[in-house]
């Protein structure tokens, strides 16, 4: 398992002599956050300190400080693994993710899998580009323990989150899954390209409709959706079909 003294030794390397990335950067090259282009995720947010504990068995808590907020990671699984989901909330943040605790349910079932899962809190909810920053940071630090491919699955504004992060991370993500998601942010949807895009959306959302969905999949140009009878835009009430669904596909996008 990852240590924190074993972090630090890399965070020691983020200084200039950190290994190439194996992927690009994340937009936008204007931000602060961001002024480096050839630089890292994890180069990118400024890492100060990490503060690692071990919550129970496969499964950590990280608090990664940066100048511009903390940014929070709860981690299924062995960190070594090649696989891994990456799991974003929505404008207000969190980690459990919709349908009471489903990025948690998840989390433990894939690692039976030999999948990670890392569930990302943003340090600052609702910035789209610094919240995508914030997903590719925890990408970095998974692929700098050997992680290769990733899933990135996100809720509502996070759904605007994973579809980006897809895009900076052409190579290394393989498939996006959006959950009741916004079409705010989506507009380059088309870089998911011939990937698997898995939609899911209530039929009763009571903040974005269905049809929200409906557009980001126009905008995609391609992509399964899924409208789940009878569900709000917590989708509490399609939270069995949910965990089973995403059990059988994200091991399938990846090949576990």
């Amino acid at each position: 398992m990852l240590g924190t003294r074993s972090f630090y030794r890399e965070r020691g390397a983020l200084t200039g002599r950190a290994r190439p990335a194996n992927h690009g950067p994340v937009p936008d090259p204007e931000r602060p956050e961001s002024k480096d282009p050839s630089a890292r995720p994890l180069d990118q947010i400024g890492t100060l300190a990490v503060q690692r504990v071990q919550l129970a068995p496969g499964l950590a808590h990280l608090e990664i400080f940066t100048l511009e907020g903390l940014l929070t990671l709860l981690w299924h699984g062995d960190p070594h693994w090649e696989r891994c989901a990456l799991m974003g909330g929505g404008a207000m943040g969190g980690l459990l993710g919709p349908a009471e605790g489903l990025y948690h349910d998840l989390g433990l079932a894939l690692a039976e899998r030999e999948i990670g899962t890392i569930r990302v809190d943003y340090r600052k909810p609702n910035d789209l580009n610094a919240c995508v920053l914030d997903m590719a940071a925890a990408g970095d630090l998974a692929s700098r323990n050997g992680a290769r491919a990733f899933v990135a699955v996100g809720h509502s504004f996070g759904g605007a989150v994973a579809i980006n992060l897809a895009g900076a991370l052409k190579h290394a993500v393989r498939g996006v899954v959006t959950l009741s998601t916004q079409s705010a942010g989506c507009e380059r949807a088309a870089m998911i390209g011939d990937r698997p895009f898995l939609l899911l959306h209530g039929s009763n959302d009571e903040l974005l409709p269905a049809q929200s969905s409906e557009m980001v999949r126009a905008l995609a140009g391609s992509g399964e959706l899924v409208v789940l009878e009878g569900a709000g835009h917590l989708l509490s009430e399609a939270g069995p079909e949910l965990r089973e669904r995403l059990g059988r596909w994200i091991p399938e996008v990846l090949g576990a």
